[in-house]
């Protein structure tokens, strides 16, 4: 009876294993298209830099067509050129501030972790602060202070990002803390110095991994919304912000094309940042190993 439910048993398993390795390369499938999506983007920006600030004013307020599939705005330029453009810098920006705040949440998580109580305490105190003060209050004062434009924003979005990824790197390393094989180095006389790079930072990349990319998301709808605010990108530079804060003086005239699809495209890349970021915690995190 036994040899008999086992044998049954195993076409069972067959499926459910062909099942998680398809579930797997569909996921790794999606992760690579929007991957390739974002890639796509950025480089089309770059590529479509005169088109987005090349003015043709017998060409001003055409509606979406084939020739301007997006329209033109009122100085007759191409509105889907602008929108990948702006894109394009808004990536970038997402880039460079969502890299540089993850690996000030590795530095400021670690440390708390692993280098005393007071410490912890003096970062914990600091990490508390800034999530207590109203985000894009403190990203507009920084920013500002900077003198705007895109260093100041790339800052001002790095230095107000990576509070809440410190915590979860310091949980983990607290958590690592207490295993036995961390303890085992310990006893052997490792030093806390090769104990944190040879076992603690490994087993918490695929967490700052993760956290990396889901961070491009809050860059990039930052950088717009302080753009959007003027207190960003100048007014001369294509970006999303700078278009959207320009179509709100023409959307009652029943110009709606100036709005609607630089705010759909944003939306769209950031929904590929969180697929992007979902399918790799799939992928890489054992604790969503499953789903």
């Amino acid at each position: 009876m036994a040899l008999a439910d086992l044998t049954a048993s195993v076409p069972v398993l067959a499926t459910a294993r062909r099942k998680k390795l398809n579930q797997r390369k569909k996921t790794i499938m999606v992760f690579l298209v929007a991957c390739l999506l974002l890639l796509g983007i950025t480089i089309g920006g770059l590529l479509a830099a005169e088109t987005a600030v090349h003015a043709d004013l017998g060409q001003k307020y055409l509606n979406p067509s084939l020739q301007h599939l997006f329209g033109t705005d009122q100085l007759g330029r191409d509105m889907l050129a602008r929108v990948v453009k702006g894109l394009s810098t808004s990536i970038l920006i997402g880039l460079g501030a969502a890299s540089c705040s993850a690996v000030l949440a590795v530095i400021f998580g670690s440390a708390a972790a692993l280098l005393g109580k007071k410490i912890d305490a003096a970062i914990t105190w600091l990490v508390d602060l800034m999530l207590g003060i109203p985000h894009i209050v403190l990203l507009i004062l920084i920013s500002y202070a900077l003198g705007k434009g895109f260093w100041g924003v790339t800052i001002g979005v790095a230095l107000t990002h990576w509070p809440s990824l410190s915590r979860v790197i310091r949980g983990e390393i607290l958590q690592l803390k207490e295993t036995q094989y961390v303890k085992t180095a310990r006893k052997l006389g490792q030093s806390p110095w090769r104990i944190a790079v040879k076992h603690m930072l490994p087993a918490v990349f695929p967490q700052f991994l993760v956290g990396l990319i889901l961070l491009f998301p809050h860059a990039i709808l930052h950088e717009a919304s302080i753009t959007f605010l003027g207190f960003g990108l100048p007014p001369e530079q294509p970006a999303i912000g700078v278009i959207l804060a320009e179509s709100m003086k023409y959307l009652s005239v029943g110009m709606w094309w100036l709005a609607f699809f630089p705010g759909v495209a944003l939306i769209g890349v950031v929904a590929l940042f969180d697929l992007a970021g979902g399918s790799l915690r799939r992928l890489i995190d054992p604790h969503s190993a499953q789903e």
